[in-house]
């Protein structure tokens, strides 16, 4: 069991995490023709969209009401009435996300009695589904934020009803804000190898995986979970949750639709990925395919074949808890050290880490923990490039956001296939930055009479 330390800081240093409003507006991404709109400042929002701007490589879809000085003080009502009836008549979205921020958190604004101050004076509107969502800035991160968003979406528009399997062949999958657009996809295929479909919630593999569309351009989201697929998830035969954030999601869906549901607190790895086929087969009745046995043989033959490489080294990670736990587990099994562990936030997750402690901190804490123990290799996002650097060693770029380099969104971490490339990234990067150990001679040895004659000397 790992001891969970916070540390008494007065500021952060080189911040680690992202705030909960970013990740209440990623969840909000993945769903179809969707607008979020956060309650705040034009200057955070537009902080924001340049976060995912620079990740996904992608225009964004995302909104504000523009609070300003006057509208903190007196109340900005009239901005989300005002924002919502706009955004309705300008993009005729089927959903939008309203998410509060820190200052209107701060400011005391009652986000239901203003929507159904919405719904009173705009009635024409009824049909466009309002979800909303306290997010502060103060509190919790992007995965808080994301987990947060999910359950939202859940208890505005999962109508509550007893179980009703009225398409066995249909599942639901709740996706942490771990998995990225190559994940899901992947998960996707996953589970229709074996004859299933899903209702995957949120689905940022159809709407931010980098396609082009024929219109060109959308004020809207190009793709994701349409609003009725997410009502109709009460009819399915199981839920698969993937991540431990998004238990209180789960737990809620359970409730409301009675629904029984398999958990999972990452995907990465032998035993995980082997959970989760066991699971669909039992799901579908249908034998593991061949295609996938042969996938599990592969990342076997990658275990060996990088076992000496990876076994031993000293490792630091820095990432939200369900990054942070599944990524540590995954490279524990393969021998690996977790010799330092640093999380945006504090989660249940990381209690059951196989490390000494886990520091609920920020970039600073991750750099003096790898050069106190000496750490080989560092896991985070692109904003420990600069510690990567500072400490020679090498970078595995994993986590919100990865803006340096290409085509992060698209690069599958899970399943069977995705465990074989990560362990041939991690044995290439280090491999790449091996130091030359010279060889040893005694100081006995004398040389060739090249040597002698070219003046060697002996170590």
């Amino acid at each position: 069991m790992a001891d969970i330390i916070q540390p008494g800081k007065a500021l952060s240093v080189n911040p680690l995490k992202v705030s909960q409003p970013v990740g209440a507006s990623l969840a909000f991404l993945g769903l179809a023709a969707t607008m979020p709109l956060e309650h705040g400042a034009r200057g955070c929002t537009s902080f924001n969209k340049l976060f995912f701007m620079r990740h996904f490589r992608e225009p964004i879809a995302l909104q504000t009401t523009a609070m300003d000085q006057v509208t903190t003080v007196i109340g900005a009502d009239d901005n989300v009435v005002e924002a919502l009836a706009t955004i309705c008549a300008t993009d005729a979205p089927a959903l939008i996300g309203l998410i509060t921020t820190g200052l209107s958190e701060t400011q005391g604004a009652d986000i239901p009695r203003t929507v159904k101050a919405f719904r009173a004076a705009h009635p024409e509107y009824a049909h466009v589904a309002v979800v909303p969502v306290a997010a502060t800035d103060t509190q919790g991160c992007l995965e808080t934020g994301f987990a947060l968003a999910v359950e939202a979406i859940i208890a505005t528009l999962v109508p509550v009803g007893t179980a009703k399997v009225r398409r066995p062949r249909q599942i639901n999958i709740l996706a942490s804000s771990m998995l990225n657009p190559g994940d899901i996809e992947h998960l996707r295929d996953w589970i229709e190898a074996f004859g299933l479909s899903a209702i995957i919630l949120p689905d940022l593999a159809d709407s931010l995986d980098g396609h082009l569309i024929e219109d060109g351009y959308s004020p809207l989201t190009y793709g994701g979970t349409r609003v009725g697929d997410i009502a109709a998830m009460g009819e399915s035969a199981a839920t698969l949750v993937i991540g431990r954030s998004l238990d209180r999601a789960a737990d809620l869906l359970r409730a409301r639709t009675g629904v029984p549901d398999h958990r999972f607190p990452s995907l990465m790895g032998l035993d995980e990925c082997d959970s989760l086929t066991h699971t669909l087969s039992t799901l579908s009745g249908r034998p593991v395919p061949e295609r996938l046995e042969r996938k599990r043989s592969q990342l076997l033959d990658a275990m060996v074949d990088c076992h000496f490489t990876l076994g031993g080294t000293r490792v630091a990670i820095a990432a939200d808890p369900d990054l942070l736990a599944g990524m540590a587990r995954f490279l524990a099994d393969m021998g690996m050290e977790v010799a330092g562990a640093v999380a945006s936030a504090r989660a249940p997750v990381l209690a059951g880490l196989s490390v000494d402690r886990v520091l609920v901190g920020d970039l600073e804490d991750l750099e003096v923990m790898a050069r106190t123990a000496k750490a080989e290799l560092i896991v985070t996002n692109s904003h420990g490039a600069d510690i990567a650097t500072r400490l020679g060693v090498p970078l595995l770029r994993a986590g919100f956001p990865l803006y340096d380099i290409y085509g992060a969104p698209s690069q599958c971490w899970i399943g069977y296939g995705g465990s074989r490339q990560t362990l041939f990234h991690l044995a290439n990067l280090l491999t790449a930055f091996h130091q030359e150990i010279p060889p040893y001679r005694s100081q006995f040895w004398q040389g060739t009479p090249r040597e002698q004659e070219a003046g060697a000397r002996p170590c």
